[in-house]
């Protein structure tokens, strides 16, 4: 009898989420992964619902990615931005011709009633996608940052001020009142494997782990993560930044005491290997080491490939 394959649930952000769960989908059948992502840097510029994190899984999984910036689509030209700064519109968050086409037609179907997880599930498949991509929630969850020069929105911290002020803090507005969009407890209750994606802790992990269920519905599971620093530095983005100024260690022995209530297992690139006894015998977190680059495809696979092989020996221990 054919064994059924592993139900697999990634919880991601942007663009290191989106890499590792293209690697996943490279080790396990689509059909057995979910992908939860993160909505709390969705916002809507010229009255469009944009969801970049959303936006950049499914263009990753498609292969439809730009390559240099692992955001929006390749090949794209950007006609639309240069008339809206022609015409004095504001233009700090780039929005490419294709790429605005899909923000025009996820808009239009949510007008029309249909819930985001459904738009998200539909627009995915038009791209070829066959994993299941997820939001974390259909209703509104916005991350803000408090930073030294007041509270901003996410999009305006990030893209605006290219995240240079200080972080004081971080609020996930709506997520109290918000419900986990259907079959995302589902898949965490059955999943055999869990992973949290090497995504910023705090902008893209968080803000799906403060919708209520979705953190007690990951306790069972024990959840391996992959840690998204590397002798001391983030692989991308502002998350050792954040984690300095908001007094936290920027290192896999820092990740693991942030989220050793819900973690068995820790991925750690080599570079950090001395830290592996460290986190073991203050956290309780088992470490695996390994190459955590992904560079290109097969980067993305073999992070992915070691992540699952040691997830499922814990899951056997």
């Amino acid at each position: 009898m054919t064994r059924e394959p592993d139900r697999v649930v990634v919880l991601s952000g942007g663009v290191g989420g989106a890499r590792f769960a293209a690697g996943m989908a490279m080790v396990v059948p689509p059909r057995a992964l979910t992908v939860i992502v993160n909505v709390g840097d969705d916002f809507e510029p010229f009255g469009l619902r944009v969801c970049p994190d959303l936006d950049t899984v499914c263009y990753t999984l498609a292969g439809l990615e730009n390559p240099e910036t692992g955001w929006g689509r390749r090949d794209e030209t950007w006609h639309a931005l240069e008339t809206i700064e022609t015409l004095g519109g504001p233009t700090w968050f780039r929005l490419g011709d294709r790429d605005l086409g899909l923000h025009l037609e996820r808009t239009r179907r949510l007008r029309e009633g249909q819930s985001l997880s459904r738009v998200t599930l539909d627009l995915c498949r038009a791209l070829g996608v066959d994993v299941h991509v997820l939001p974390a929630t259909d209703d509104p969850v916005r991350t803000w940052v408090h930073t030294d020069q007041g509270w901003l929105p996410f999009q305006e911290y990030f893209v605006r001020h290219r995240w240079q002020p200080r972080v004081l803090g971080l609020t996930y507005r709506g997520a109290a009142e918000a419900r986990p969009a259907a079959g995302v407890l589902e898949a965490l209750r059955e999943a055999d494997l869990v992973f949290l994606a090497p995504s910023n802790p705090w902008l893209s992990l968080d803000p799906i782990l403060a919708i209520p269920g979705v953190r007690d519905a990951l306790r069972p599971q024990r959840a391996v993560a992959v840690s998204p620093f590397i002798g001391g530095q983030a692989v991308k983005g502002p998350a050792a930044k954040i984690a300095h100024e908001l007094g936290l260690l920027a290192s896999p022995l820092g990740l693991a005491r942030y989220y050793q209530d819900i973690l068995r297992g820790l991925v750690i690139d080599q570079v950090d290997a001395a830290l592996a006894p460290r986190i073991t015998h203050e956290t309780g977190v088992r470490v695996y080491i390994t190459d955590t680059w992904m560079r290109g495809p097969e980067g993305r696979a073999r992070v992915a490939q070691s992540a699952w092989m040691f997830a499922r020996a814990l899951a056997r221990a």
